[in-house]
């Protein structure tokens, strides 16, 4: 199981401002590729940022999401018929039946804290799969090789708003990001922990589960992954017998 719930009302209702991303399109056009014109079943639906639009493409999508809060932002968005949402943890939580895709974005699997945890959050993506269907994921490259030797921290973000730092466990493979957010004369800190994997090691989580790597590229672009990326999307498919 996921540890606590770190998207509470106060994250929940400036999520979508605070994570404004230029490549929104990109990534919606590239799940809906995935898709292939079946069903789509999203872990960490959070806000409905990718499951909106791409509902309005006419994609049939389905959501798990382990935040109530982030569902009444979804649901304040929606003008169609209301998505199916199951509110629960996608290592387990299980929705009624059988996807072309289920896919997470945004290093939303390193919200997962413990290898056991990863490895059956794949497992539940397999069990969701019909035959032939694909689990993809978009997370990042650990940036392990950009800390100097024996150092913890790793800034990202420097804003007149908003500051940044990664906090790096490198025994444990697990991190914290730190913000803290200017709101007019108020500063706010939030930390919240992920465990971060290598793509090697997401290949042997799907081989666990009987599925098979399909597609890695550095983006939704698909160009290759390579010792400096930073990022990866990668497709694993179930057979289709």
């Amino acid at each position: 199981m996921a540890d606590a719930n770190h998207f509470d009302t106060d994250v929940a209702a400036t999520y979508d401002k605070d994570h404004r991303d230029a490549a929104l399109d990109e990534v919606v056009d590239g799940v809906f590729n995935l898709a292939n014109g079946g069903d789509a079943l999203e872990f960490a639906v959070g806000t409905g940022r990718i499951a909106l639009p791409l509902a309005a493409r006419g994609c049939r999508v389905a959501g798990i999401e382990l935040s109530s809060a982030m569902v009444e932002q979804l649901r304040r968005k929606e003008t169609a018929t209301p998505m199916k949402v199951v509110l629960g943890d996608m290592t387990n939580a299980r929705v009624d039946g059988e996807f072309s895709l289920v896919f997470l974005v945004f290093n939303t699997i390193d919200n997962l804290l413990t290898q056991d945890d990863q490895v059956a959050c794949f497992q539940n993506a397999a069990d969701h799969l019909q035959p032939g269907g694909r689990f993809a994921i978009e997370t990042l490259v650990p940036p392990i090789q950009r800390l100097p030797h024996g150092e913890t921290l790793l800034a990202f973000a420097n804003g007149s708003d908003h500051m940044g730092t990664d906090e790096f466990d490198v025994v444990t493979q697990n991190y914290s990001s730190h913000h803290i957010r200017r709101q007019g004369d108020t500063l706010r800190h939030n930390k919240v922990p992920f465990r971060y994997a290598w793509p090697a090691e997401f290949d042997l989580m799907a081989r666990l589960a009987w599925l098979t790597l399909e597609s890695r590229g550095a983006g939704w672009d698909k160009a290759p992954v390579t010792n400096t990326s930073r990022s990866h999307v990668s497709g694993w498919r179930k057979a289709s017998d």
